[in-house]
């Protein structure tokens, strides 16, 4: 009886130990991350999806079938190849991704948002509105009511809207602005009148006149407009020139540049003072091409002391025309 339990015992050590052994190819492979592929019938290197949402918790469909853990979430051991990934959470729209594998490799969607099927929206302005923009240095939202015709202010967060400015009656109220550097006075412009309204108590004309003031703009079809970075002068493109002038009612502009081409574009770069513009240019051969130049404003050239000289004569610069 001695002699039969020793003989099961040396049969099952040794079962055991070829077990052990024919199984450690697939131990190994799969602690270096390879999986026997069916379709191959060869042990191939794995991938993995790596998944995180905002807001956490989602669950996960990998392949239509509701994955074991929700996000954030690895799913480790993948052969190569594209996998139908869905990361859904109730009231929020789904998140659906065909999602290529590639062997020894991490395929990383880790910035997923889910967007509220009800949108957190909240009503800010009390009025009808015509337009608004944002003074986002100040967190201050500005609008104009469709109804008074006056512009309103209020704190980004808040709803707490006072009224800082009216447009005069007869004047509509123009649908583009800009907000000066400083924040104290705005731009309103269309394509043929151009506003100045202050928006701080101390830049309030003294006279007592309307707090909008009209600014006086040379012949031509307003393009767009822009703020100097000192707050006080204006650089206004239309589709004759670039004039500048001063944020006063009684400034007359000035021409910078005679332009030969009437559907400009322009871009100001308030940091460096510098305008880009597209104008034409008659080149050698005859024709006509288009070009984009740049007209440096630097204050620290002092320009506008030079500028302001040529009221007495009204002539401006041409743009220099190379053949």
């Amino acid at each position: 009886m001695h002699y039969k339990e020793q003989k099961i015992r040396f049969v099952l050590y040794w079962l055991s130990v070829l077990v052990f052994l024919m199984g450690l190819p697939s131990i190994l492979s799969y602690a270096l991350g390879y999986k026997f592929n069916t379709r191959t019938l060869r042990f191939t290197k794995t991938g993995l999806i790596a998944l995180k949402s905002q807001p956490a918790g989602a669950n996960i469909y990998f392949e239509k079938k509701l994955f074991k853990d929700k996000t954030p979430a690895t799913i480790n051991e993948l052969l190569p190849g594209a996998y139908h990934i869905k990361v859904a959470l109730e009231d929020y729209y789904p998140w659906v991704m065909q999602v290529a594998v590639e062997a020894g490799k991490v395929a990383r969607f880790e910035k997923i948002i889910l967007f509220p099927i009800r949108p957190n929206i909240e009503k800010l302005s009390n009025e009808s509105s015509l337009s608004f923009w944002i003074d986002d240095k100040r967190d201050s939202i500005y609008y104009v009511s469709q109804e008074n015709n006056s512009i309103y202010k209020s704190e980004l967060d808040t709803q707490d809207y006072r009224k800082v400015s009216d447009f005069p009656h007869g004047v509509s109220a123009p649908i583009k602005w800009r907000l000066s550097p400083d924040g104290e006075k705005l731009l309103c412009f269309d394509l043929h009148q151009l506003l100045l309204v202050p928006l701080r108590p101390q830049s309030t004309a003294a006279s007592g006149e309307t707090k909008v003031l009209p600014l006086d703009v040379m012949q031509g079809t307003i393009v767009d407009v822009f703020w100097h970075s000192d707050s006080y002068h204006i650089i206004v493109v239309t589709d004759k020139n670039i004039e500048a002038l001063e944020a006063m009612r009684s400034s007359k502009p000035v021409t910078l540049v005679s332009l030969n081409k009437n559907s400009t574009c322009a871009f100001y770069d308030v940091r460096a003072d510098i305008l880009y513009f597209l104008d034409s240019q008659l080149a050698g051969d005859g024709k006509i091409y288009d070009n984009i130049y740049r007209l440096d404003l630097n204050s620290r050239f002092d320009p506008f002391r030079e500028l302001m000289k040529l009221r007495t004569n009204g002539q401006g610069q041409k743009v220099k025309k190379n053949p």
